[in-house]
């Protein structure tokens, strides 16, 4: 699942623990243009296992999305 780290009514953060609720092993690559070291890493601790920045090309996108595979 890709989701991006800030979304209207709902973080991506909150929408993963909800995710975790269905499938504890919902796989999640988490996207921003603007997060710091303190916040990805408490996602990090959370189990999110991958980040990507944006912008990023679909070519970055595909690399990471191998990665987590």
């Amino acid at each position: 699942v890709l989701l991006d780290y800030s979304m209207p009514g709902m973080s991506g953060l909150e929408v993963y623990d909800r995710l975790r609720e269905i499938n504890a092993e919902v796989n999640v690559l988490l996207s921003s243009g603007f997060v710091d070291d303190d916040e990805l890493q408490k996602a990090r601790d959370r189990g999110i296992r991958g980040f990507i920045q944006k912008p990023y090309s679909i070519e970055d996108l595909s690399a990471k999305i191998k990665e987590l595979s």
